[in-house]
């Protein structure tokens, strides 16, 4: 008992003396990552990405939610690096192809020209008969040697033709590595800069977050109420509907302008503003087809005055959303250039508002939450809507889907 005691005892002395200068380690962002081992920086990484997944839980506050996008950038800086090691890496692999892929050129040219002149005095060896090289030979031994020459250069042929064929062999084997080496780094590249345009977004992220809250938690905390109020609504309502799924050939465009959708393939999967926080129960992004109602209905509304502008061209622009949501602001919007001002306006809708300009409006859909469409037009008794949820919704008598009485909101637009 007293021996397992004491092995037991010497065993943290042992640790506890030649481990505690040993530093854990951690995902801690800005540490400086000069000198580590490709075995550390991976460690690291793991580590930011377990740090970044705990985090993605805690997002709550203003500076939760700047550790978070820390993280994120740091976690990419630190896959920029390692793809740019790897890009370095393969060049120089290329690199070392290529003269190795020289010089086994030279010596295949060496040896198949070598082996061309062999053949050709083979080839003369074999029109002289064994009875000539009896008549010609003065002594037995210089009959024997003879034989032997012949024997021994023919020989000599089949070694250099294999060596040869091995030549062409590896040769052909080190140009398909090339090759292979060339793709690889075609992909390295083509990652290097997904992960650069990832660090720019994430670091305008953290830039527009500061902005937008101007850095105070009781701005960010009004921000996401307003944020998770409206986007959860909208979520309410597509799933009251069905739930997003993705549709096709859904614009149409004509005289007036174009119909687009929510959920058209062209842009439906797009994450807006690279937010998370809309979870319909099967996905938590906060995709075009889940909450871009409102999105869409701008975008009907800016063709409609003569602009080639689609609901992925103002959803993909950051600056459109609050903070780090995907809560459409107020006012201003901008896409490919073009000032997009929405004006809201006040009282009911009514045939005079729409006699000469379509509206968005707002409307409750019961108790299933809220959603954004288009009037176009009053017509026979009728509003017109462009709606950007139902499939081919384009040109729908608006009481046959909702109430007048539900609308909450009537806005214009103007550029």
């Amino acid at each position: 008992m007293k021996k397992i005691f004491f092995l037991f005892f010497f065993s943290l002395l042992f640790l506890f003396l030649f481990n505690k200068n040993i530093p854990a380690i951690e995902c801690e962002v800005g540490i400086n990552l000069s000198g580590r081992s490709r075995e550390e920086l991976q460690e690291i990484k793991n580590k930011c990405e377990e740090k970044l997944s705990q985090l993605a839980k805690q997002r709550n506050t203003l500076a939760s939610e700047i550790s978070y996008i820390d993280t994120q950038i740091y976690l990419t800086n630190l896959k920029v690096a390692e793809t740019e090691n790897k890009i370095e890496k393969t060049e120089k692999e290329i690199e070392l192809l290529n003269e190795r892929i020289e010089g086994l050129d030279e010596s295949l040219n060496t040896l198949s020209k070598l082996l061309l002149k062999k053949i050709v005095a083979d080839y003369k060896n074999k029109r002289i008969s064994l009875l000539s090289i009896f008549l010609e030979a003065d002594r037995i031994d210089d009959l024997v040697n003879r034989i032997k020459y012949i024997k021994t250069t023919r020989e000599n042929n089949q070694k250099l033709i294999i060596q040869v064929q091995n030549a062409k062999i590896n040769f052909e084997e080190q140009k398909k590595l090339r090759e292979e080496k060339k793709v690889e780094l075609d992909n390295l590249k083509a990652l290097l800069a997904k992960q650069k345009t990832e660090l720019l977004t994430q670091q305008n992220a953290k830039r527009k977050l500061l902005a937008d809250t101007k850095n105070s938690e009781a701005v960010y905390q009004r921000i996401m109420a307003q944020a998770r109020a409206q986007l959860a609504s909208f979520i309410s309502y597509v799933r009251s509907r069905g739930g997003a799924t993705i549709l096709s050939n859904q614009t149409s465009c004509d005289n007036w302008g174009c119909y687009y959708n929510q959920r058209d393939s062209q842009w439906g999967n797009f994450v807006i503003n690279n937010s998370y926080d809309c979870n319909d129960g099967i996905s938590t992004e906060c995709s075009i087809a889940k909450v871009g109602c409102l999105v869409t209905s701008v975008a009907m509304y800016v063709s409609h005055l003569g602009y080639n502008i689609t609901p992925l061209d103002i959803a993909s622009n950051f600056d459109n959303f609050a903070a780090n949501t995907a809560l459409l602001k107020k006012g201003t919007l901008y896409a490919k250039g073009i000032a997009i001002k929405r004006i809201e306006i006040s009282g009911p809708l009514s045939p005079e508002i729409v006699s000469n300009k379509p509206v968005i409006v707002g409307i409750k859909y019961g108790p299933y939450g809220t959603h954004f469409l288009l009037i176009k037009k009053y017509e026979n008794g009728n509003y017109i809507m462009n709606d950007p949820f139902i499939e081919n919704g384009k040109d729908k008598n608006f009481t046959d889907y909702y109430s007048l009485d539900s609308i909450f909101s009537v806005e214009i637009i103007n550029i």
